[in-house]
């Protein structure tokens, strides 16, 4: 099969959303299928390149960061990659398009399906999808809602990543995509050993959606305990984040690493006991499936996006927003490392529901049942 992956953001650039699709093509191609990439060029990539056996191809998008897409710079990636994905289309002929984030991507598997006939297969994260990202996206929504009906009609199968993206999508257009729940390579079964000192880790983008600054705030209520705290990742409160530290007294206690790569990020998990996870919004945390993997506990706002990684006290802990929730919460799984054991056990049974392979057959049906439609 040929399938054409759409995706405003695709590796390097971006975050989850763009691993996840990576992930994806990846194992499609594994599984003899040709795929290629229509994405957001930057001024450092190449315009072409294969990698995994997937071909990616970059149009100038105008986008000035790597970790960072702003409504306008969107609107440009429409409008740069139109024509190269229609070419994709009438030279290559896809059998089906695969557009990762209805909003922006799906607009433009809509335009170029409407023209050329070809179907798409919709995949919601959590930011397209209204009431995912209230906090930054309500206005958008209200302005671009209606335009973005069609899109999910139009749509010859709709799949999002958790349980909580499909209600919210479903409550907005009343049309229940299938869940198809991110998928990882597993890796064997770890050896399960609680570390002296505990060790915490954050992984993600230091944003306002990620909230980082309330994980700081509930570790210097636990001083008293021992731990140790590493930070995977960057953004607009790195800097915050470090003065914060310093003025909590914990910079003996917390290590800054930036963004590391994959196998690193692997690494440095392995070697960890519990991820901490203060999101305001979340559709389904890829940094929480892979401390599954790894057989950490997770400690996480109380939030939909992470009911179907959490459960609670089983392999970890739903809290409220607040520092003194995350503290309790702390305070119980470093206090009682019999406590944490039976948690990263527990992480690393609930992982095979997040096995990839299951996944790819998902997606797989799904790109079949479209060809039909």
């Amino acid at each position: 099969m040929r399938i054409l992956c759409l995706n405003y953001e695709y590796p390097p650039v971006g975050g989850g959303g763009g691993r996840i699709a990576h992930r994806i093509n990846a194992e499609l191609v594994r599984r003899e299928h040709s795929v290629r990439v229509q994405t957001a060029g930057l001024k450092h990539l190449p315009a072409h390149e294969v990698v995994d056996g997937v071909e990616i191809f970059r149009a100038e998008s105008f986008r000035k960061k790597e970790d960072t897409c702003t409504v306008p710079e969107m609107a440009l990636y429409l409008l740069t990659s139109f024509l190269p994905s229609l070419r994709q289309v009438r030279q290559w002929k896809p059998q089906v398009i695969h557009a990762h984030f209805a909003v922006p991507t799906g607009a433009l598997a809509y335009k170029v399906s409407l023209l050329t006939g070809t179907p798409y297969v919709l995949t919601a994260h959590l930011g397209d999808v209204p009431g995912g990202v209230p906090e930054q996206t309500a206005g958008l929504f209200r302005m671009v809602q209606p335009f973005t009906r069609p899109i999910w009609k139009r749509a010859a199968a709709i799949t999002a990543v958790s349980t909580f993206v499909a209600e919210l999508a479903e409550r907005a257009y009343g049309r229940r995509p299938e869940v198809i729940l991110n998928g990882v390579p597993l890796g064997p079964r770890p050896e399960i050993k609680v570390h002296s000192p505990p060790r915490i880790i954050m992984v993600g983008r230091l944003s306002v959606q990620k909230n980082p600054l309330l994980a700081l705030r509930a570790l210097a209520l636990v001083q008293d305990l021992p731990w140790e705290f590493q930070v995977i990742g960057d953004g607009p409160l790195r800097q915050e984040m470090e003065d914060t530290t310093r003025q909590l007294g914990l910079m003996d206690r917390v290590a800054f690493r930036g963004w590391l790569d994959s196998s690193k990020v692997a690494s440095e998990m392995s070697n960890s006991d519990v991820l901490l996870l203060t999101s305001l919004s979340e559709g389904l945390p890829m940094a929480a499936i892979e401390a599954l993997d790894r057989g950490l506990a997770v400690i996480s706002s109380r939030i939909g996006g992470v009911t179907d990684v959490v459960e609670e006290n089983r392999n970890g802990t739903l809290c409220d927003l607040t520092p003194e929730a995350f503290a309790g919460a702390l305070r119980n799984l470093l206090d009682q490392p019999a406590g944490l054991q039976k948690m990263r056990e527990a992480s690393s049974e609930m992982a095979q529901r997040f096995d990839l392979a299951p996944s790819i057959d998902a997606y797989e049906a799904l790109f079949r049942k479209s060809l039909k439609r």
